[in-house]
């Protein structure tokens, strides 16, 4: 059987890293694992195509490093690396949708909420009309939340 996978959208945001944090510390704890999505604008028009992999690599490099950063931190998680860091480029909420319906083994869409204002975009999505429309649940994680909190609720 193969194990749960928490998928989690990455940004630069406070709230999409305690978003990871919890997801890491909900597969640490039920033996699952942990994929990461990051989402990079599409490119109307490169003329060459190294440049659209030059971004893709250094959005790459980024965002691994920020992922060891944010689990490094975690006690309990030392072992839990993401099985893989997927880099797409185009429109978040249609390429969450996407991959949500081509893989069986993703339990749950971990998404982080800001502390106040807007709640972004694919929290908008997936939280309105296309809710029922899912093949997993998606896991609101509040962006102020403690660390402690975070461990106690995961």
């Amino acid at each position: 059987m193969p194990k749960r996978t928490y998928l989690v959208v990455m940004d630069d945001s406070g709230e999409a890293r305690a978003a990871l944090r919890f997801a890491a510390r909900r597969a640490a704890k039920t033996g699952g694992a942990l994929e990461v999505l990051a989402i990079i604008s599409g490119q109307d028009f490169v003329q060459w195509g190294g440049v659209q992999a030059a971004i893709e690599e250094e959005q790459q490099l980024r965002i691994e490093a920020e992922v060891a950063e944010a689990l490094g931190e975690l006690p309990g998680t030392e072992a839990l690396r993401p099985g893989a860091i997927l880099i797409r480029a185009g429109e978040p909420a249609a390429i969450v949708r996407e991959l949500l319906g081509s893989r069986e083994d993703i339990a749950a869409l971990v998404l982080g909420t800001a502390p106040s204002g807007d709640p972004g975009p694919l929290v908008a999505a997936f939280t309105g009309s296309d809710s029922g429309k899912l093949p997993c649940p998606v896991m609101l994680i509040p962006g102020g939340l403690s660390d402690e909190r975070l461990e106690a609720l995961s």
